[in-house]
């Protein structure tokens, strides 16, 4: 059996490439929108990929497995799980096999048993493996998906705070409780092979260990030490982390069916007075992918600055909208890459490049990035600002902050001329945040270099 993981360090997402060696067959499990490099590495390794399957309709980034299905006419096995609302309708004209609890599929001499594993939503499923071309009559494995991570499980709030679905966390997490226990009859020495690593919004405490074991997870994750479901439940509900905006649109996307991607050039905007229409286009964001230190002096008015590192989707789900058109700020080298980053989370109305040399020509605006202890003395005349999340910020704060989510600035309803002073936990996001307010028209708005941490410190 040949087995690879790809992971995604934007979306802390994994993808598996799954082959029988022997008949050459392939399925890829959790496939990403952009599955060209699992479809490299296959014929690299002289497989044939023939299926794909995902473990749920997922709610954080875009599903390949219609676009697989598309481009290669891949079968898919998909979940038939859940209720009317959590069934996959974009089935008509593709090869597919809904599947459910005790489902039997093969990949050449590899079988896949699926398991029902509600919790994380209703349709969940993993899918245990067992490798018969290497002579085992045993299972070798489970792919978990969102059910079990290294460390931890996964969420059952997203239904109810991302996708608007009431009265679902509670019900979701003693589902979980459930299904936990079906797990923790598995043998030990089985291999847990999860979706999501460290950075991953669909739990609170994902390890960055890309996979463990069923025995281990028994004796390490927390999840599996409780025994009373009520004190579980009570547990895996709180503080959970803020569920991006963009999660409820992947939700309806990936049950839906996604967009399939055709290739299409992007236009490049060389003018000075071409840009200057677009900025005058309500429909239009300016998205600057720079690093942050490049653009606090070179703004452009009304745009948005997201450098584009590891942290750019995410922060890209939060603050554009589906409904806008963007024109992007970026240097040559790195728009492929941004397009793949934006498409993975259904972000595909691009309407054109910018390159940043354009912008010499152009009246631009800055933001202020200061000192602790400048922020300090400023501090009894300006509107302390904390960006961070809400765990963090109830960890402590400073005295006197006010806390604004960063993936919520936009809505910001403060008088513009209020004297701003950001501050995140080490300067990032509050740099995101004050390019967030000055596309909105703030006038006076500084962030604190080092952030929470540094003042801390001093």
């Amino acid at each position: 059996m040949f087995l690879k993981s790809f992971f995604d360090e934007k979306l802390a997402q994994y993808s598996y490439l799954v082959g029988c060696q022997r008949t050459g067959e392939a399925i890829i499990i959790d496939p990403a929108r952009d599955s060209s490099e699992v479809i490299e590495v296959a014929i690299k390794e002289g497989l044939t990929i023939t299926a794909a399957t995902e473990t749920h309709i997922h709610a954080d980034f875009v599903s390949g497995s219609r676009q697989l299905a598309h481009d290669l006419g891949v079968k898919l096995y998909l979940s038939d799980e859940g209720d009317a609302d959590w069934k996959y309708q974009y089935t008509e004209g593709v090869n597919v096999e809904m599947v459910k609890e005790g489902s039997l599929f093969s990949i050449g001499n590899i079988d896949f048993e699926v398991l029902h594993t509600p919790g994380h939503t209703p349709e969940s499923i993993s899918f245990v493996v067992t490798d018969r071309g290497g002579g085992s009559t045993k299972a070798m494995g489970i792919f978990t998906g969102d059910f079990v991570f290294v460390g931890d499980i996964g969420r059952p709030d997203l239904l109810e705070k991302a996708a608007g679905i009431a009265d679902t966390a509670e019900k979701g997490a003693h589902a979980m409780f459930k299904s936990v226990q079906r797990f923790k009859q598995l043998p030990d020495y089985m291999m847990v092979w999860p979706g999501h690593g460290a950075g991953s919004a669909c739990g609170k405490s994902l390890g960055a260990v890309p996979s463990s074991t069923v025995g281990y997870e028994k004796m390490f994750n927390w999840a599996m030490k409780e025994e009373t479901e009520e004190l579980f439940v009570k547990e895996l509900l709180a503080d959970q982390p803020e569920a991006p905006v963009y999660f409820k649109e992947m939700k309806k996307v990936n049950k839906e069916g996604p967009a399939i991607i055709v290739d299409h050039v992007i236009s490049v905007i060389d003018s000075k007075d071409a840009f200057e229409r677009e900025l005058q286009n309500e429909s239009v964001f300016v998205l600057d992918t720079r690093p942050s230190n490049l653009v606090e002096n070179t703004l452009v008015p009304g745009a948005i600055n997201i450098p584009f590192n590891k942290s750019f989707t995410n922060w890209a789900g939060w603050l554009v909208s589906y409904d806008e058109q963007m024109v992007i700020i970026a240097e040559e080298e790195n728009r492929e890459e941004i397009i793949a980053s934006l498409q993975s989370i259904h972000l595909d109305s691009i309407k054109a490049f910018i390159d940043p040399s354009l912008l010499k020509e152009m009246d631009l605006t800055t933001y202020e990035t200061i000192s602790v202890e400048t922020f300090k003395q400023e501090m009894p005349d300006g509107y302390v600002m904390d960006v961070r999340n809400d765990t963090e910020w109830k960890e402590g704060y400073i005295e006197g902050a006010h806390h604004h989510f960063l993936g919520k600035l936009r809505e910001t309803t403060l008088n513009k001329d209020t004297p701003i002073l950001m501050n995140c936990k080490g300067g990032a996001r509050s740099a995101i945040g004050a390019s967030v307010l000055k596309s909105l028209g703030y006038t006076n708005v500084k962030h604190m270099i080092g952030g929470y941490d540094a003042f801390i410190r001093a």
